[in-house]
């Protein structure tokens, strides 16, 4: 941990004192350690945020690769796991309360529809954060019927990988700086 505040600190001192990354630093050094890993959770629930910003904003905060990226995930994660119950539970709600009947048809849906039938859940899930955030992508595959197990899994591979790749990229990217 020590190495990542020593090398994001000189990297600051390159920018100036009145650089946000070094009033980004002093804050969070100034946190009590839970607070740190929590604002990063917080920052990470966000959509387009997500994990793969969530650790470089972290590490860039001068937190250690792994805890930033770590809490990054579980931040993701967090709010996957409410919106995919929440899209589980209204879906289950509507088909319970209406007569079996074709959902509405509608070009966007239709197209959405026929990505996921030919990359499924893995690949949506994998390859989805490059066009949506995954907080839209993961209830999106449980209204077309897609098990809510099966995508919170994929999920968390897709997290952990998108989390761990960004994180090891800014981490790498400050090693080249300082």
């Amino acid at each position: 941990m020590f190495e990542t505040l020593t090398l994001a600190s000189n990297v600051a001192a390159t920018m100036g004192e009145d650089s946000w990354i070094t009033g980004l630093q002093n804050w969070t050094q100034e946190l009590p350690a839970a607070l740190q890993w929590l604002g990063v959770i917080l920052v990470s629930a966000i959509p387009f945020v997500e994990s793969f910003f969530g650790g470089p904003i972290g590490i860039l905060a001068g937190m250690h690769p792994a805890i930033a990226i770590a809490a990054a995930v579980v931040g993701n994660m967090l709010s996957l796991i409410l919106v995919v119950y929440v899209a589980h539970w209204v879906r289950t709600a509507i088909l319970h309360k209406r007569p079996q009947r074709d959902p509405e048809k509608s070009a966007k849906r239709e197209k959405v529809k026929r990505i996921f039938d030919r990359f499924g859940v893995p690949g949506v899930s994998i390859l989805g954060p490059l066009a949506l955030p995954s907080q839209f992508t993961a209830p999106l595959m449980v209204s077309f019927g897609a098990s809510r197990h099966a995508v919170m899994a994929w999920m968390l591979v897709s997290v952990i990988l998108w989390g761990v790749g960004f994180g090891l990229l800014a981490a790498w990217g400050l090693s080249l700086v300082g």
